[in-house]
């Protein structure tokens, strides 16, 4: 009985191992066969594989000028018989990228595993020449075939001419209700009103505060500033006195006579026509008498 679970338990275990095996087997590898430029597509999360014959002559050039006595063609040839280096994966994007860093490090880490004896007498110099020219020479454009963009949400209240917003509020009325289902210019309680607005915060002037420019700076007082800043009425270097607050020194002349007083131009005139008008009745008069 024991032995006879014993070789189930066994049979159970391989065939379980085989199951895993072939589940890893079939994961998906999209291979790039001719170049290793240009685009690739494939579904997200494959493998992205280039094969080893379209990189001979970049890894031919890279050993040859490695100055290693490497033999590029042993190394070109090496390479062309590995048909599939990864070197990269379709993300799960719309596209991405397998740049020509990725794909020289992965061609190094093929070559250096083959084994060939083209690498020369420095195998790491070699390797590092080769890297850094397969890196110059390839870059991949990886687009995902499957990839679906993400729908856009909706645009909220585009010409429904609904409210947006789910919350409740108070009509103008008085009266409470769902805000977001009101409909412009219906009558009632729950017509399509806004809330009133509130602008109490707004600044406003108010009026009989305003103070006369005469009361907030006195004749006898300094102007507000900095008290560095020189004032009006402090003197200057002309000699003006504290007293004088006005520019220059003009003064108003005044006549030392009395408002009402008659001056002699004024006399001078009247005169002149009084002797005017004497001259004209005269001329009248003889005129008459003739």
């Amino acid at each position: 009985m024991r032995k006879t679970l014993t070789v189930t338990a066994m049979v159970a275990f391989l065939a379980g191992g085989a199951f895993l095996s072939t589940g890893t087997a079939s994961a998906a590898t999209t291979l790039v066969s001719n170049s290793c430029t240009g685009s690739v597509s494939g579904q997200m999360g494959d493998q992205v594989a280039i094969d080893g014959a379209s990189v001979k002559t970049l890894v031919t050039n890279g050993a040859n000028n490695a100055g290693t006595l490497a033999v590029g063609s042993w190394a070109g040839d090496s390479i062309a018989k590995n048909h599939s280096i990864p070197v990269g994966q379709v993300p799960n994007a719309a596209g991405g990228e397998a740049n020509g860093a990725a794909i020289g490090k992965a061609v190094r880490t093929a070559l250096a595993a083959s084994g060939t004896w083209g690498l020369g007498l420095d195998w790491n110099k070699t390797l590092n020449s080769v890297e850094s020219t397969v890196a110059a020479g390839c870059g991949l454009t990886v687009l995902a075939s499957n990839y679906v963009a993400p729908s856009t949400p909706a645009q909220q209240g585009g010409g429904t001419g609904t409210q947006q917003g789910s919350g409740t509020g108070t009509t103008p009325g008085g009266a409470s209700g769902n805000l977001s289902n009101l409909n412009p210019g219906t009558a009632g309680g729950t017509g399509g009103s806004a809330p009133m607005r509130d602008y109490g915060g707004i600044p406003t002037a108010t009026a009989g505060t305003a103070v006369a420019p005469g009361v907030r700076y006195p004749a006898n007082g300094t102007l507000p500033g900095d008290a560095a800043a020189p004032q009006a009425g402090a003197g200057d270097q002309s000699g003006q006195g504290v007293d004088i607050r006005d520019a220059g020194n003009a003064q108003s002349v005044a006549s030392s006579s009395a408002p009402n007083d008659v001056q002699l131009p004024m006399l001078i005139a009247v005169i002149v026509l009084a002797g005017v008008t004497a001259g004209l009745v005269r001329t009248w008069v003889l005129r008459r008498a003739a």
